[in-house]
């Protein structure tokens, strides 16, 4: 969420006379992540404030936004705790601010809980699946734009940056999910919308101030598609239940999300078979994306790419495990 598109206040004024909340009393830039420019926004109406996030899209277009928003919509008024679009006063929820797409949503309480516990990753696990339920009845279609044939795309213009070990094991485990992805077993993973980018910061709990956190919800869709819910599964497995620094997966850790998730979308036999590779494909994804930001950057007011050696780590390790944690 760096900002790559700077607005001024007079031009926020002027773009929210289309919408009904009242006078902008803050706007501040959010410096996290690297896709769109997000906003802080602050307003007033009637004497109470309410906070939301307003975002312009750098790569998205007006074309595949509607899967994302209309998604949020959906998930919100199926009782999951998501950023719900706001309509401007002629309905829509999508407009053009500085000639790109944006929108406005509502702002979840809380923040992100950067050392998880079991206890965080079990609340995870529960409405990630509650999530996954909730989108089956979503009629819209997408694909997740980041799977297998993004990650082929892009290798052609990240491998010149490689040494030779990280080409050979970039170049070997898209052959292996290759043939993965082709294989039967693979084709009979249940699925639907995923958020796909599911990691610590695009969730938030809120402290009770004795001890305890409530998971305020999800956010952060704008990598979401139509997937494997394993895939998902995975992804945010790789990242909750992780040491940070070896990127060895922490069992107390994996086994609260994925028994929490079990208990309410029970897992099949053929995710536990495939457990293995469909962790390593969500590493192998972050690894790509992370080396593409890394060495192939966009100017950004306070633009800060990641690490791509963590995802490295991660992959390596999926691939080294004697066993992964399971339910």
């Amino acid at each position: 969420m760096a900002v790559f598109t700077t607005v001024s206040p007079d031009e926020i004024a002027s773009w929210l006379l289309d919408y009904n909340l009242g006078e902008m009393r803050d706007l501040r830039g959010i410096a996290s992540g690297i896709e769109n420019s997000n906003f802080f926004l602050t307003m007033e109406q009637d004497g109470s404030t309410r906070e939301y996030v307003l975002t312009i899209f750098e790569r998205l277009t007006f074309e595949q936004l509607p899967y994302y928003l209309h998604l949020m919509a959906h998930l919100a008024s199926h009782g999951i705790s998501v950023p719900a679009p706001v309509p401007g006063r002629d309905g829509e929820i999508l407009r053009t601010l500085k000639g790109k797409p944006a929108t406005i949503v509502t702002r979840l309480p809380g923040s992100s809980q950067l050392a998880p516990g079991a206890e965080h990753c079990a609340e995870v696990g529960g409405m990630l699946a509650r999530m996954h339920l909730a989108g089956q009845s979503y009629p819209r279609q997408q694909p997740n734009l980041r799977s297998l044939p993004w990650w082929w795309q892009t290798e052609a213009e990240i491998l010149p940056f490689l040494d030779a070990g990280q080409r050979a094991l970039l170049q070997q485990e898209l052959v292996h999910q290759t043939a993965f992805f082709d294989s039967a077993d693979y084709a009979a993973l249940p699925g639907g919308p995923c958020h796909c980018d599911l990691f610590r910061d695009n969730a938030l709990f809120e402290d009770d101030h004795a001890g305890h956190y409530r998971l305020g919800g999800f956010f952060d869709f704008y990598f979401a598609g139509n997937d494997k819910w394993l895939f998902d599964l995975a992804v945010t497995v790789n990242d909750w239940c992780i040491d940070l620094a070896s990127g060895t997966l922490d069992h107390a850790r994996a086994q609260a999300l994925l028994r929490a998730y079990h208990a309410v979308r029970p897992l099949g036999d053929i995710e536990s078979q495939r457990w293995r590779d469909m962790l390593r494909a969500g590493a192998l994804r972050f690894w790509i994306s992370r080396l593409w930001d890394f060495y192939l950057p966009r100017e950004a007011d306070m633009l800060q790419p990641h690490d791509p050696t963590h995802f490295e780590r991660i992959l390596r390790r999926r691939i080294e495990a004697a066993a992964v944690p399971w339910t």
